[in-house]
C-alpha cells in the first residue's frame, strides 16, 4: 500500500513570504482584540450619582408651647403697685354688665394639705364666671381677701397688712376661670398692729388644722381649703 508524503527540501521563496504575511496578520489581529477588550466604547463615562438629600429629623419640628394660664392680680399684703398696674385708667371701661354673686364661683387653693415644720403654705384663689354671659368684676388686690382660721377663730388675713391696694375691673367670659398668684402664709398670727414686728406670734402646729377661705368684694367662697401644720 503506497502513501504520499510532502517532498522534503527547500521550497520556493513565495511560500516563505505567504507564511510571514499570515503570521503578521495574526499578530495584528491579536493586538486589535486586546485593545478592544481593554478600551470598550463608553467605559470611560461616569455614571451620574444620586443627588444627596437631607431630611430634617422629626425631633426638629417646632412644637407649639402651651398657652400661659390666665392670672388675676395677687392679693399680696405687701404688693408693690409698680408690679401691679391696676389703677382705674389701666383697667379701662367694660361694656359687659357687672357680675352677680350667683355667677361668680370662688375657690380657695393651697399647694398641699400637710405641711412639715419648715414648710410655708402657698395660698391663692380661683375666680370662675359660672354664668351664661360675659360680665365684669373688680379683681384688683384691694378687693381680694384671704383668711386663715381654725374653728371660729381667725388667725391671719391678707388685709391686715396690705398696702397700696389697687382696683382692676376685668371682663370674665362665660365659663372663664382666673387664678391669682400664690402668696406664702408665714404661719403666724396677723394684725394691723404687728405689721412691722419682726417676731410675730407663730400659730400652734403639731398637727393642728387650719382652713383657708377667700373673698372678692362682697362675694365669699362657699368652701374652705384645709391645711394641717406639723
Amino acid at each position: 500500500m503506497s502513501t504520499f508524503k510532502n517532498p522534503v527540501g527547500p521550497q520556493p521563496p513565495s511560500v516563505y513570504w505567504r507564511r510571514r504575511a499570515v503570521l503578521a496578520l495574526g499578530l495584528i489581529a491579536v493586538v486589535v482584540i486586546i485593545v478592544l477588550i481593554v478600551v470598550r466604547p463608553g467605559s470611560g463615562s461616569a455614571e451620574p450619582g444620586a443627588a444627596a438629600t437631607t431630611s430634617a429629623p422629626a425631633g426638629d419640628a417646632a412644637t407649639p408651647s402651651p398657652a400661659p394660664s390666665e392670672t388675676a392680680p395677687a392679693a399680696d399684703a405687701t404688693a408693690d403697685p409698680a408690679d401691679d398696674p391696676t389703677d382705674d385708667a389701666a383697667a379701662g371701661a367694660s361694656d359687659a354688665p357687672t357680675c352677680s354673686a350667683r355667677d361668680i364661683d370662688l375657690k380657695p387653693v393651697t399647694d398641699k394639705t400637710n405641711y412639715a415644720a419648715t414648710e410655708l403654705p402657698q395660698i391663692s384663689m380661683t375666680i370662675t364666671n359660672s354664668g351664661r354671659s360675659d360680665c365684669s368684676i373688680d379683681l384688683g388686690s384691694a378687693q381680694q381677701t384671704l383668711v386663715v382660721s381654725s374653728g371660729e377663730e381667725q388667725y391671719w388675713s391678707s388685709k391686715d397688712c396690705q398696702v397700696n391696694g389697687t382696683n382692676q375691673v376685668v371682663t370674665l367670659t362665660a365659663g372663664q376661670t382666673l387664678s391669682t398668684p400664690a402668696i406664702a402664709w408665714d404661719r403666724t398670727r396677723s394684725s394691723a398692729e404687728t405689721c412691722e414686728s419682726a417676731s410675730r406670734t407663730p400659730v400652734t402646729a403639731g398637727g393642728a388644722t387650719y382652713r383657708l377661705s377667700v373673698s372678692v368684694g362682697d362675694i365669699t367662697s362657699a368652701d374652705t381649703a384645709q391645711m394641717i401644720l406639723n
